[in-house]
């Protein structure tokens, strides 16, 4: 980029929350160069925490959770195109329609995906979902709205736990599945976890804690019948919902140079990210679910934080430097916050 700092090439990989306020603040800064936004989903950006609770009730249809704009970006939006490859000493982003990306700065906004069942060939039945895309949320929202006389959730996490709650407020018969001793143990501990069992107890669920599915089953058409557990019974269900947690987008990284992996993409403080070898790039920025980043209040342990506010926090934080001198740049310092409603109750968690 030239020595003022707005104008220039901008790519965006990821249409999603933190690419959007990303896009956004970068206008909002004074950048007044070309602004490319890359999403492999054919929507543009919206809003994913309605897709497992009004979505799911039916109080909201999927294609209806647009995320507002707080200005227009004035970016050229590709949508539908998956990025397949990065080439930073080229400085282009590759395009699985075979059009490289030039840029100055690059921003990776890759975010997650739902984890898939392992086996292929039963995550293929009929009945079968994850819960991740609006394209998701609408098929289960019209698989519930269909009246199945069981759902089985795999997993008891907050998207799981959330299913689980829209199920029983539509009187749908619901059994969870958690290897976990309880519900949110993982990120609420034990004795919320406690407390989060017997709520859905108290709401109708039948919990059955520290089992896994062993198999999930179909009948002669393809279609989902149930499934297996490790403690030897066996759960009948038409619909089936994997809520496993989630991948991060970063094997178009894979010969980057960068240092992504499993765990996301690390970066520093100011959202540049790290190459393999430790040292930061200065044209790379990484911001929301797929990023690692050392964090000042707690001792620069690396956190990978997959909450809606720190996808907009580290977004902005991105996009300021992006387009700032070394002086002015500021880093990401945002408390953990995040909430969940279900059953009833809404949940907040800071720090």
């Amino acid at each position: 980029m030239s020595g003022d700092l707005r104008d220039g090439r901008i790519v965006i990989v990821g249409a999603s929350l933190a690419g959007l306020r990303a896009a956004e603040t970068l206008r909002d800064k004074g950048f007044t160069g070309s602004l490319t936004v890359v999403g492999d989903e054919p929507y543009p950006p919206y809003d994913r925490p309605p897709l497992s609770k009004q979505v799911l009730l039916g109080k909201a249809r999927a294609d209806t959770t647009e995320l507002p704009t707080r200005r227009a970006p004035d970016a050229d939006w590709r949508l539908g195109v998956r990025a397949t490859g990065l080439d930073p000493l080229g400085k282009r982003v590759m395009l699985a329609d075979g059009e490289p990306l030039p840029f100055d700065r690059l921003l990776i906004t890759t975010g997650t995906r739902a984890r898939p069942w392992a086996n292929p060939e039963e995550a293929a039945l009929d009945g079968v979902f994850t819960l991740r895309t609006r394209d998701d949320a609408g098929g289960l929202a019209d698989r519930l709205d269909a009246g199945p006389e069981r759902v089985l959730v795999i997993g008891a996490g907050f998207t799981g736990s959330e299913i689980a709650s829209a199920c029983r407020e539509r009187g749908i018969e619901v059994t969870v599945a958690e290897r976990g001793p309880a519900p949110l143990v993982g990120a609420l501990g034990g004795t919320l976890g406690k407390l989060a069992a017997a709520m859905q107890r108290n709401h109708g669920v039948d919990l059955r804690c520290g089992v896994t599915v062993t198999a999930l089953h179909g009948d002669g058409n393809g279609r989902f019948t149930g499934a297996d557990l490790s403690d030897g019974s066996r759960v009948d269900a038409d619909v089936c919902v994997v809520a496993l947690g989630a991948v991060r987008n970063v094997e178009w990284l894979e010969d980057s140079g960068l240092a992504a992996g499993p765990r996301g993409i690390a970066c520093d403080a100011g959202c540049r990210a790290f190459t393999m070898y430790g040292i930061v790039t200065d044209d790379v920025f990484v911001a929301g679910d797929v990023s690692r980043f050392p964090h000042p209040l707690f001792g620069y342990q690396m956190l990978a934080l997959e909450h809606w506010g720190n996808a907009v926090e580290q977004a902005e934080v991105a996009a300021h430097n992006m387009v700032s001198p070394g002086p002015l740049r500021r880093p990401h310092l945002a408390v953990p916050v995040f909430w969940s409603s279900q059953f009833g109750l809404n949940i907040k968690s800071v720090g």
